[in-house]
């Protein structure tokens, strides 16, 4: 099947994007330039498409990043919250409507080339902080999808029941480059180690019993 991946440069994504390529699919990937702070997680997605030989685009929307207020990853007057994900202020790092931009564009370009599908790597560690990446929200986004053209394209969510802990386990057997992805919400050479997501990635590799070739400030 031809299938656009939504590919941020992220762990999770790239994890995806290595084991649709194990599946057979035929891949395109897609990263969307939305402003964001930690814009160097497209500079990863770059190279590790470039590395797997996979077509990659991005998406020029940082025009809009004035429009997606109240997140420290659009606005940088707002800091970036550090510690677990708890409380409100991590729902400081939702950027609102994210995923279903993105999944917009990723599905118009699958029409486009006429694809079978979209994937994207939400995972159920997300699903409490950030809303576009529960079960629900995926699977009324699919319906959507299917309905927006007479080319049907649906949407693959692999990962939605899934762990962070168990996606790096499974990237493990891959033989995924974890070293090559990015998580920090800072915009620093090396991640933080102190942001929200460095901790959960840290964890997450401790969980999984996989060393973490990632190099922390702190």
């Amino acid at each position: 099947m031809k299938t656009v991946a939504v590919v941020s440069g992220g762990l999770d994504s790239t994890v995806m994007l290595h084991w649709l390529l194990e599946q057979g699919h035929d891949v395109r990937a897609l990263s969307v330039d939305y402003g964001q702070r930690h814009i160097r997680e497209l500079i990863c997605a770059k190279k590790l498409c470039h590395i797997l030989n996979v077509r990659h685009e991005i998406a020029d929307l940082s025009g809009i990043s004035h429009l997606l207020g109240g997140s420290s990853q659009t606005d940088p007057s707002i800091p970036v919250p550090e510690g677990h994900y708890a409380g409100e202020s991590m729902r400081l790092t939702v950027v609102p409507n994210r995923n279903a931009i993105m999944l917009s564009v990723a599905t118009a370009w699958a029409i486009s080339m006429k694809a079978d599908n979209v994937a994207y790597g939400a995972h159920a560690g997300d699903h409490e902080v950030y809303p576009d990446c529960r079960a629900v929200f995926a699977s009324a986004m699919d319906v959507v999808m299917r309905l927006a053209d007479w080319h049907e394209v649906g949407l693959l969510r692999p990962f939605i029941n899934k762990t962070k802990a168990e996606i790096i386990s499974l990237g493990a057997i891959m033989k995924v480059p974890f070293e090559l992805t990015r998580s920090c919400y800072n915009a620093r050479e090396k991640h933080c180690g102190r942001c929200s997501t460095c901790f959960e990635r840290r964890e997450s590799f401790i969980t999984a019993g996989v060393d973490d070739p990632t190099e922390y400030e702190n």
